[in-house]
């Protein structure tokens, strides 16, 4: 089978949570509001929207999903045991950080635990397979934008996000950084080459 209950699970619970997280930095539709002395004393708050949730959950989570099964279906192609888990211990954190109101968010939201023999190369290539995803989301959506000048504004914003957001994550995934899947790509190359 190529996805268990329980990953099925951890995909949703985690798309949901990186939907709260990111709910005011990626919005469905920018705000524009006046900020008067009227505005402060009235004492109003953002508020919670349903449409910047949801609309974060769908720019980030798929990026985040692809990129764990670039990991997952190449390890299976090598005839390895992969499967997708959230990271609950860093899902809470970011959570956590967005709740006090922490500026800069780092953590950790899924991995792919892999179990069973390959080389050096097959590991470099399950490594490389993540970011790999990201490259393709990246320029994809890019080529989309480029190309395409006809595009609606909704469509233009998700594309414009969905290639910033997997710029990012396939360039800091791709630092060669110890536990960093880069680290792992250039480690696997140089046993490789040397």
């Amino acid at each position: 089978m190529l996805l268990e209950l329980s990953e099925i699970f951890d995909i949703a619970l985690m798309t949901l949570v990186i939907g709260f997280i990111f709910k005011d930095v990626f919005p469905h539709r920018p705000r524009v509001e006046v900020f008067t002395p009227e505005y402060y004393l009235s004492g109003k708050k953002k508020g919670f929207r349903w449409s910047d949730f949801w609309f974060a959950a769908a720019v980030v989570g798929p990026s985040i999903i692809l990129h764990e099964f670039g990991h997952k279906f190449v390890a299976m192609a090598y005839g390895m045991s992969a499967s997708f888990h959230a990271a609950y211990f860093w899902l809470g954190i970011g959570a956590l950080l967005k709740l006090v109101g922490v500026g800069f968010i780092f953590f950790v939201p899924a991995y792919v635990s892999i179990i069973g023999t390959g080389t050096d190369l097959q590991f470099g290539l399950i490594a490389f397979a993540g970011p790999a995803v990201n490259l393709v989301l990246w320029l994809g959506s890019l080529l989309i934008l480029k190309t395409n000048k006809k595009l609606k504004r909704d469509t233009y914003h998700f594309l414009s996000l969905l290639s910033k957001i997997n710029m990012f994550l396939f360039i800091f995934n791709m630092l060669p950084i110890p536990g960093f899947d880069g680290s792992k790509v250039f480690s696997a190359l140089g046993n490789v080459l040397f």
